[in-house]
């Protein structure tokens, strides 16, 4: 079934300055500083939250549809995610802002100076999800981290119209000041996404406890890192799956987005909580081992090779089928 992901859309243009910022830096001077550094290499990679989720779902031949703001200087990434069989077509297009972009140089002791402009992101709070809803017939919708605004009246909407939806606020989680706004953007989610630094500090925030924020969500998913991945909810057993293993480590970028299109595509094809959560671990293993979030290509009998690597024979046999 066709899925909504909702979320920022943005490009990465990321550079290389061949010495070390601390060299150029005068204490006395901070207050003045003026530089120029000039760079040795540039990256332009595509990126956002929403677009990494599409790609992975479509990669794993599921159905899934684009919901964000962005600048009329789209059009290429545009192209690239329908060649690769991601919705388009319910994008809202600026007259006023660019895409988002995050501008960033990194010197020899990895050390960053970098920029974030919001742009089009900032015009998310004007979609409406009822129109790619109907026209699609789509089964759930995944709010994942965007303008905070965007998020509330996504969530709100779901409630109010009877949708399924995925609170997947992630970074946005330290945005969001308002402890409130939080409880508001996870209420009645079928599934609430986050790691294990975000839980704890969702909860903080929000004043509810373990158990109180499972009262108000169906299924919580929380990534632990090295630790896999813990899958809890009022009517099922909690489940841990390990990580997959991988073959190395290139990037890191993207990997969280991987894993929610992974499991988010397994629970479609009507697999269990482990096996879908084994499908996430995969899919982000090879976002792990290339460096941009949308540079791998999925091929059936290598991904089950692996699946059986990892997992065992049984998951490779269930899963092998459903590949595309």
């Amino acid at each position: 079934m066709p899925v909504l992901v909702a979320g920022s859309i943005a490009t990465d243009h990321l550079m290389h300055f061949p010495g070390k910022f601390s060299d150029q830096l005068v204490a006395e001077q901070l207050h003045n500083v003026s530089l120029s550094f000039l760079v040795d290499d540039l990256v332009i990679r595509r990126g956002g939250v929403a677009p990494n989720i599409c790609y992975g779902m479509a990669q794993l031949g599921g159905s899934p549809v684009l919901i964000g703001a962005v600048g009329e200087d789209f059009d290429d990434y545009r192209a690239w995610l329908e060649r690769n069989g991601v919705d388009c077509g319910h994008i809202l297009v600026s007259q006023f802002h660019h895409t988002a972009r995050f501008i960033c140089t990194t010197d020899d002791d990895l050390c960053q100076i970098g920029s974030f402009y919001t742009g089009a992101m900032s015009e998310a709070r004007n979609i409406e999800l009822a129109p790619a809803w109907r026209s699609t017939g789509a089964d759930l919708v995944v709010i994942s981290a965007d303008d905070p605004a965007a998020m509330l009246r996504h969530s709100e909407e779901c409630r109010q119209l009877g949708y399924r939806f995925a609170a997947d606020p992630s970074q946005q989680v330290t945005r969001m000041a308002n402890g409130g706004d939080l409880t508001k953007l996870i209420e009645g989610a079928e599934l609430l996404f986050t790691n294990e630094y975000e839980r704890s500090l969702l909860e903080s925030k929000t004043g509810l406890s373990g158990d109180e924020v499972l009262a108000r969500v169906s299924v919580r998913v929380t990534t632990l890192g090295k630790a896999g991945v813990e899958i809890a909810g009022r009517e099922i057993e909690t489940v841990r799956v390990p990580v997959a293993k991988e073959r190395a480590k290139a990037d890191p970028t993207g990997v969280g987005d991987a894993f929610r299109a992974g499991l988010l595509t397994a629970r479609d094809w009507g697999l269990s909580w482990e096996r879908s959560a084994q499908v996430g671990n995969m899919l982000a293993c090879y976002v792990l081992e290339t460096v941009g979030t949308q540079e791998y290509e999925i091929k059936p009998g290598d991904f089950a090779d692996r699946l059986s690597e990892s997992y065992g024979d049984a998951c490779a046999e269930e899963i092998l089928p459903h590949l595309p």
